[in-house]
């Protein structure tokens, strides 16, 4: 049965005014699963006066009775796990063993926010005149525009939805066209708790025609978007000429550098389970590796063995280590990657083809003897594919791991305690992560500098982005 996905707007879902939908395919099995509502400008309208009426009835709701419905939601999510992430599934890939973990961060992620909005501070400072008041208090921004992606559509909209809710904001949310079952039953997770209509809005279609709506809309007062580096940009830009306050989550081509003291089975074991996660359609995603040269051989030897060893398939079968790539065009562009490399003088250890004829699949992929003028060197690959360089010492790995405009996470392995401060400092990303994999926690700040983006969807700073302050000062009656 082909699910049907509305648009959700004042508390209700509904098809679109003008009946438009699209399909949403299975990249494991080319079979549609579901058809998505379309908005059209006056469904977008609806949505932002709904945002309106929505902001004025939840900014004024206490903090606590904020929480307290995030909270509920988060428990929902836990409740509902196995269906969400079955759908997530379904429509996007991933490995049923991986989208539970992405359900279950993704309730976390609610439980940190909804109480991140119970410590909303302002400051008291000591006045000028005597008996007068001065201070700073933090209020919502307002309406926010937020645009969410399909690699983790769950976990992905979460950390857009909650610190927006806890803050006091009201939201229209723009999410994927090809994954939006699983988002539309976070959205029913809201609702289920008690969040009152109005104050989340969902709406799908044609991207660039919502955001050119959204964005310079008077209603909305501030976007949030995760993405492509030239999408991001041209969002910014727009945001920006609009005087509106923007989060900005975009990609990287994340630099690996691993030294020659380093655990190198331990290290192995932990950077091919994570450059393989979700196919390699993740914006962390370990891509660049500069490794030392005294054990350069040694670590393409073992990455080969682990990277040959991945069981591919759909991601709902017992076993499966890593699912289709999300889509047809997707497999294209990573295979065009390959390609141009190794054209250019690119080694080809394992992988670099389709798997099968049905479905998006690509294998597994090590490329070596790679430069620095290959595509795939300078272009985020966004797919499972590992570039492995050799590396004299520290400062060239350092200078190539900050060679891209990208900043967005880095990983170092050593035992070296002093090497690891200087890689810590010395790599220009807005995340570093020494030994392990230690991203993605909610308590902690998510974002990166440079082309990667600006803002924060972690920790206690990515509330920050959702409130503006406001200075009152009063001076005491005669």
């Amino acid at each position: 049965m082909v699910e049907f996905v509305g648009l959700y707007v004042d508390g209700a879902w509904t098809e679109g005014e003008g009946g438009v939908s699209g399909p949403v395919i299975n990249p494991a099995t080319g079979e549609q699963v579901a058809s998505v509502a379309h908005a059209s400008p006056a469904d977008l309208e609806r949505a932002t006066a709904a945002a309106a009426r929505g902001f004025v009835l939840w900014r004024a709701t206490p903090a606590v009775e904020r929480s307290a419905t995030i909270r509920r939601a988060a428990g929902l999510m836990r409740e509902r796990a196995d269906d969400i992430a079955r759908r997530l599934t379904a429509e996007q890939g991933k490995p049923l063993v991986e989208a539970r973990a992405e359900v279950a961060v993704s309730a976390d992620l609610l439980d940190w926010f909804a109480d991140d909005g119970r410590r909303v501070y302002g400051k008291v400072l000591p006045p000028r005149v005597p008996g007068g008041e001065q201070k700073v208090m933090k209020e919502p921004v307002g309406p926010v525009a937020a645009f969410t992606p399909w690699n983790f559509p769950v976990s992905q909209a979460v950390r857009k939805l909650g610190p927006a809710l806890a803050a006091g904001c009201s939201v229209v949310v723009k999410p994927p066209e090809n994954t939006p079952c699983s988002v539309a039953a976070v959205i029913r997770c809201l609702a289920d708790a008690g969040l009152p209509a109005g104050v989340v809005n969902v709406v799908f279609g044609i991207p660039a025609q919502i955001s050119e709506f959204l964005i310079p809309h008077p209603v909305i007062r501030k976007v949030s978007f995760t993405g492509s580096v030239p999408v991001g940009k041209h969002l910014a830009a727009m945001a920006g000429r609009c005087m509106k306050p923007a989060t900005m989550e975009l990609g990287g081509h994340s630099p690996v550098l691993v030294f020659g003291d380093t655990d190198l089975d331990r290290t192995l074991d932990t950077l091919a389970a994570s450059k393989f996660r979700n196919a390699g359609q993740v914006c962390v995603s370990p891509t660049r590796f500069l490794v030392e040269d005294r054990v350069y051989a040694d670590f393409v030897d073992g990455f080969t063995r682990r990277t040959a060893a991945v069981k591919v398939g759909n991601g709902a079968d017992e076993g499966t280590m890593m699912g289709p790539l999300v889509s047809a065009a997707r497999q294209k562009a990573v295979s065009d990657l390959v390609a141009d490399a190794v054209a250019q003088g690119a080694t080809l250890r394992t992988g670099g083809e389709r798997i099968g004829n049905v479905g998006s699949f690509y294998a597994p992929t090590v490329l070596t003897d790679v430069t620095p003028e290959m595509r795939i060197m300078n272009e985020e690959p966004f797919g499972p594919v590992a570039l492995i360089a050799p590396m004299p010492d520290e400062a060239a790995m350092l200078a190539e791991a900050n060679r891209l405009p990208y900043g967005l996470a880095a990983y170092v392995f050593t035992r070296d305690a002093g090497r690891m401060d200087r890689a810590a400092a010395g790599v220009e990303t807005g995340m570093v992560t020494i030994n392990h994999l230690g991203l993605a926690v909610p308590e902690a700040h998510f974002g990166g500098v440079k082309d990667s983006g600006y803002g924060s969807e972690g920790g206690s700073e990515a509330i920050e982005g959702y409130l503006k302050p406001k200075f009152v000062t009063r001076a005491a009656l005669a």
